[in-house]
C-alpha cells in the first residue's frame, strides 16, 4: 500500500514539474509580436511618397506596444482576432477577413485577442519617404 502511495505521489511529482518545464520552453520560444517587411518601394509618379508592406503576427494573448503612424496605414487581418485600441475610443475587435484604416493622428495598441491561437495582420503604410512607419508612445 505504502509502495503504491509512493509510486502515485513521484508519479505526479515528476508530471507536475515536467509541465512547468514545457510550458516555460514552449513561451520562451514564442516572441510576442513580430514584424517582417515584406516590401518597401517608391511610388511611381509620387515624387518623395514610399508604400511599405509587412507582416504582423502576434503570439496568443500578446499585444504591440501603444504606437502611432506618421503616415496613412491599412492593416488587413490574415488569421485570427485582434483588439485593436485607439486612444479616445473604445476598443474595437477586427476579426480575420476585415481591414481597418489607422489613422496618422491616431494612438493605437493592437492585442491577440485569443489566449490560443496567434493572429497575423498585413499592413500597408503609405506616406512620405523620410517617415518611419510606426512611432513608440509612451
Amino acid at each position: 500500500m505504502k509502495r503504491a502511495a509512493l509510486l502515485v505521489s513521484s508519479s505526479l511529482v515528476v508530471g507536475i514539474a515536467l509541465g512547468v518545464i514545457g510550458t516555460g520552453v514552449l513561451t520562451a520560444q514564442q516572441e510576442p509580436a513580430k514584424r517582417t517587411v515584406l516590401l518597401t518601394a517608391d511610388l511611381a509618379g509620387i515624387a518623395g511618397k514610399r508604400a511599405t508592406v509587412y507582416r504582423a503576427e502576434f503570439a496568443p494573448g500578446a499585444s504591440g506596444d501603444k504606437h502611432r503612424h506618421p503616415v496613412d496605414t491599412f492593416v488587413y487581418v490574415l488569421d485570427g482576432t485582434v483588439t485593436l485600441e485607439e486612444e479616445g475610443k473604445g476598443p474595437r475587435t477586427v476579426n480575420a477577413g476585415e481591414v481597418i484604416q489607422e489613422v496618422p493622428t491616431g494612438i493605437y495598441k493592437t492585442t491577440n485577442a485569443s489566449m490560443t491561437s496567434p493572429a497575423t495582420l498585413l499592413v500597408v503604410s503609405l506616406g512620405e519617404k523620410d517617415q518611419p512607419f510606426a512611432v513608440p508612445v509612451k
